[in-house]
């Protein structure tokens, strides 16, 4: 009799979709992860599709040979869907403090201040798979995110979306000041 083969839970389910994710970020085929783990190469196969139930030590292995926290394989956020948050307002009575995104581990990260001057055009070249760009608007308005799907953006707002497909940026009668944070999966 053939065994059923569902999701152990819809937590192991995520936890192998990650570990998928972060192996193929990497370059690392199961073989190869299955030896920096100690695990068999069919255990693995069975945790990626979902099928296994992995405890927290099989989990921290497997973080720790790639080289991530384990919280990353415990996530259970979509694909790098586009996330725009518009600006909320400051508190009048003393300092406002808001988190505005959580970028895992496992990232290389790059901070950049972008300006645009008034009707500009920014054609962004595709980075490295997996790669996702944060924008913070310091001041100004601007129309921003994948080249499909353009948001617009005012002071405050922030977008995050896919930065390994085409994207651009665009101004309009006023000028923009913007940050971009690149988080790419680190290679190592």
């Amino acid at each position: 009799m053939e065994r059923d083969r569902r999701p152990a839970s819809s937590a192991a389910a995520a936890a192998g979709t990650q570990v998928q994710r972060r192996r193929m970020q990497r370059g690392m085929s199961q073989a190869e992860l299955a030896r920096r783990t100690g695990l068999s190469k069919a255990t693995l196969s069975q945790l990626e599709a979902g099928t296994g139930n992995p405890t927290i030590d099989t989990l921290d292995a497997i973080a720790v040979a790639l080289a991530i926290p384990l919280t990353d394989l415990l996530t259970r956020e979509g694909g790098p869907g586009t996330l725009h948050l518009q600006a909320t307002p400051a508190a009048e009575d003393g300092p406002t403090r808001e988190l505005l995104r959580r970028i895992s581990g496992g990232h290389s990260l790059e901070l950049w201040r972008l300006r645009l001057p008034p009707h500009a055009a920014v054609d962004g070249v595709p980075h490295a798979p997996g790669t996702t760009e944060h924008l913070l608007v310091a001041s100004g308005r601007l129309h921003a995110g994948p080249a499909d799907d353009l948001r617009l953006l005012g002071p405050g707002d922030l977008l995050a979306f896919a930065g390994d497909a085409p994207h651009g940026y665009r101004t309009g009668d006023d000028p923009a000041d913007v940050t971009v944070v690149i988080a790419s999966p680190a290679m190592g």
